[in-house]
């Protein structure tokens, strides 16, 4: 059993509120929101962070960059949402399986 999270989320070992899912991304509500609509899109395959991407990747990483915009309406963030990658213990990531964050709505706190 993978000690990863997100791995486990994707394997159902571990429940999610799951907005969108396809054979190569989970899209979930984050558990601890910091906006209105807070979801964490995360590629089914591992990858710890942005760091240990290669060109292998390419591909997946430009699906997950098209889906985020139709998952955004989906979810009704008309007027725009933000995407956020956190990389490395440094940059704030909290889980070492890549992932995006997609926050909208009316309560989305700005960068002070």
């Amino acid at each position: 059993m993978s000690e990863c999270l997100f791995c486990r989320i994707v394997a159902g070992e571990i429940p999610a509120d799951v907005v969108f899912e396809d054979e190569q991304v989970l899209v979930f509500k984050d558990i601890n929101p910091k906006a209105e609509v807070h979801l964490l899109a995360i590629p089914k395959l591992h990858v710890a962070s942005l760091n240990e991407l290669d060109t292998s990747h390419d591909a997946l990483l430009a699906h997950m960059m098209h889906l985020l915009p139709r998952i955004a309406r989906d979810q009704g963030l008309e007027n725009g949402f933000r995407t956020i990658i956190n990389t490395g213990a440094g940059g704030g990531q909290i889980v070492f399986h890549l992932h995006m964050h997609l926050l909208g709505g009316d309560r989305l706190p700005g960068f002070e």
